[in-house]
């Protein structure tokens, strides 16, 4: 698998890494894959799909080390940018670093243009309502300390993940630090999974962990 030999070869600034692969119910075969490298990481398979919520937070339970950083296997996310991600946190500036896609300068193309305006958006409201000057609360480039995010009780099992971890954090008084990072996004028929849907349940759960208690 190509994201596991980039995994592989990144530079982690001297970190002995844990690599930990969730399969969520997968049914075109990575299940098959995955035995192969038992020996190797830590394999959880979920006997369903449940979501990207389930499956960070089996993840977060499994993860044995001092920092957690969350990989998708669709490379969208280039791991030759963990010593960026990282850094921060081993300097001691930030407990909880993110990837932002918006913070380096690059045409979005008009058949992503869609994402891009509900990304916006919703990072917009949950600036409002939580007082925050994020840009890029989706991304899927998120770093913590374990127990930052150890002793987060999450609930939600899909995309609506991003928002829960992030509202949580900055009601905890956590400094999310954002990052540049480069971007490769891929398209409905390549594979991408969010859909409209994804960002109205975001919405909710920003009103709903922001305002209640």
């Amino acid at each position: 698998m190509e994201v596991l030999k980039r995994v592989e070869e990144s530079d982690t600034l001297g970190l002995e890494k844990e690599i930990i692969l969730v399969d969520d119910g997968s049914t075109d075969g990575t299940k098959n894959v995955l035995k192969n490298f038992e020996n190797q990481y830590k394999v959880i398979y979920h006997l369903k799909n449940q979501g990207k919520g389930e499956a960070l937070k089996t993840g977060f339970q499994k993860a044995s080390g001092d920092i957690i950083l969350i990989q998708d296997a669709d490379l969208e996310n280039h791991p030759k940018e963990y010593p960026n991600l990282l850094k921060p946190i081993l300097e001691g500036e930030a407990d909880v670093v993110y990837g932002s896609r918006h913070l380096v300068k690059k045409k979005c193309p008009l058949r992503y243009y869609r994402y891009y305006l509900g990304n916006k958006i919703t990072n917009w409201l949950l600036n409002i309502f939580c007082g925050s000057n994020l840009t890029d609360f989706w991304t899927g480039y998120k770093v913590f300390k374990a127990p930052v995010i150890k002793n987060i009780n999450l609930e939600s099992n899909r995309f609506d993940i991003e928002a829960e971890i992030t509202v949580k954090l900055l009601k905890l008084g956590y400094k999310i630090l954002e990052v540049p990072i480069d971007y490769f996004p891929r398209s409905i028929t390549e594979g991408k999974k969010i859909r409209t849907k994804d960002g109205l349940v975001a919405i909710w759960k920003i009103l709903k962990y922001r305002l209640g208690r």
